[in-house]
């Protein structure tokens, strides 16, 4: 295995395609952790970090210098870690590391990967789905890539995933400007019949090796597609590169009936939003805005001080004053973490370098709005649910447009071992209200499934346009009982894990 190809999954997500768990190119994270009280009972110290196996190709990728050791020394660091970390270390069950599935030397991050599974709680919610569906693993290399500058090897494409199994509805949701995809005029809604000449539909277990490679791409070479468009057969030939995502896909100002309501389509929490971000909120202001749709309806999540400064430029400073964004709460041997101070709405920006610093500090634009329009779908998730929550908690009215949230109230602070970086979930978001109890989602108030048929951005884009309606009539526009029903049954846009979850920074930054 290339030490620039990982295979990666968070826990139980990744059945994304029929008996094939998902791959990825991994990220991985940088940076430390919080302090964690060690676990270890009876004087017996804990294991060395950065301890690596030899046959590790990732120790290269370490934020910290490593010595030589073995895989068992890696596997101990592990329990260690997230013994102290896990927010549910009480339900970690007792788990036999000298198996042989967590110890093929050939395979150290696939054996790591195991072994940090079998840790996770196998409890379950009310509603009968994992407690814990979201802790994961990633390349700390390519984590660092993704979270602070966006890139990553990619076809341009953000897929569409009907179902799991035949048919499978793979569309394109987007694509990525100046993308190899873009280049080659695909267009959302194509549906994709073959890649590689592998249908879009087979559940032959080669060929849904290959067809993963959609996803997640190993390397540059051309690969060929055929998509269908609207009856009509589009083929094309590229292959991927390094794609700067553009989280801030749409920032517009729409004139509806002589008043002006912003528009933005926002994708990614990831360092690099946090500036287009801030000019489109200026840009908002300087409109004189009455109201704002936040699109959310991609977004799975990521920096959890991103989440904050959004969240006070739509309500702005009186709204928040005295307040704060969300409270984290982690397990009860992290004493100093549960007293630490909350996550307050930043009204300064952070511009992080990448030793995770903030090195601007410049007074954020506010639009002092009490109420906010948030497109949602099943792949709203974790940071953007962070939003909702964190303006709710401070009585913003937040009126949802779409289907339900998937409901990750939990996060994250990377944590590297020889280039590994671990996310054992830590801790739990609560708004100021106390509230933080979503593992469900939150429930759209008027039902609205992702229209492929129009472009994004165009108002009479199913989701859009059933926002403008219940602006203008106070009301959801009329749905059928079936409508409803296809809107919660719909699929997801395909996201690895570190797009799909919310982090803090490490104590360098925020």
């Amino acid at each position: 295995m290339s030490s620039q190809m990982v295979v990666v999954a968070s826990r139980f997500s990744a059945t994304l395609i029929s008996l094939v768990l998902l791959s990825a190119c991994g990220g991985g994270g940088g940076g430390g952790s919080s302090t964690v009280v060690p676990p270890n009972s009876g004087g017996t110290p804990p294991p060395v970090a950065q301890k690596c196996s030899a046959n590790n190709p990732f120790r290269v990728d370490a934020v910290a210098p490593t010595t030589v050791g073995t895989l068992a020394d890696e596997k101990s660091w592990v329990q260690n870690y997230v013994n102290g970390a896990y927010l549910w270390y009480n339900e970690m069950p007792s788990v036999n590391a000298s198996l042989a599935a967590y110890s093929n030397e050939a395979d150290v991050f696939g054996s790591l990967q195991n072994y940090f599974n079998a840790l996770l709680t196998p409890a379950r919610t009310t509603s009968g789905k994992l407690k814990d569906e979201f802790s994961f693993i990633y390349s700390t290399k390519q984590w660092r890539e993704l979270s602070q500058s966006g890139t990553s090897l990619s076809f341009g494409i953000e897929w569409y995933l009907a179902s799991s199994t035949p048919p499978r509805g793979i569309r394109v949701a987007y694509v990525e400007p100046n993308s190899p995809a873009a280049q080659q005029g695909l267009q959302r809604g194509d549906t994709l019949v073959s890649f590689d000449g592998v249908s879009a539909d087979t559940n032959v277990q080669s060929e849904l090796d290959t067809l993963n490679q959609i996803f997640s791409p190993s390397n540059g070479n051309g690969r060929s597609f055929v998509f269908d468009r609207n009856g009509s057969q589009v083929t094309a030939f590229f292959g991927a590169s390094e794609v700067v995502k553009q989280p801030v896909l749409i920032s517009n100002t729409l004139d509806i009936n002589g008043q002006k309501v912003g528009y933005m389509v926002f994708n990614d929490h990831i360092a690099s939003a946090e500036q287009p971000l801030i000019d489109s909120f200026t840009q908002f202001s300087n409109a004189g805005i009455s109201d704002l749709i936040l699109d959310l309806r991609y977004n799975g999540g990521g920096y959890l001080f991103l989440a904050s400064e959004v969240a006070y430029m739509i309500a702005g400073p009186t709204r928040t004053s005295g307040k704060y964004f969300e409270k984290l709460q982690y397990n009860d041997k992290r004493v100093a973490d549960n007293n630490q101070a909350p996550t307050p709405f930043y009204n300064t920006s952070c511009i992080i370098n990448s030793q995770f610093q903030c090195t601007g500090n410049q007074s954020l634009p506010n639009l002092n709005l009490g109420r906010v329009f948030v497109l949602t779908s099943k792949s709203t998730c974790s940071a953007s649910e962070a939003i909702i929550n964190g303006l709710e908690g401070i009585d913003v009215q937040v009126i949802r447009i779409g289907a339900t949230t998937c409901g990750k109230p939990y996060g994250f602070t990377a944590k590297d071992n020889c280039g590994i970086s671990y996310f054992p979930i830590e801790f739990k978001g609560i708004n100021f209200k106390g509230f933080g109890d979503y593992a469900d989602g939150f429930s759209a108030q008027c039902a609205a499934a992702d229209d492929f048929s129009k472009a994004l951005g165009d108002t009479s884009e199913g989701m859009l346009a059933a926002a403008l309606y219940r602006r203008a009539n106070g009301s959801c526009p009329a749905t059928t009982g079936q409508q409803k029903l296809s809107v919660e049954q719909q699929g997801a846009v395909v996201h690895e894990p570190v797009r799909s979850n919310r982090f803090v920074l490490p104590e360098a930054g925020r």
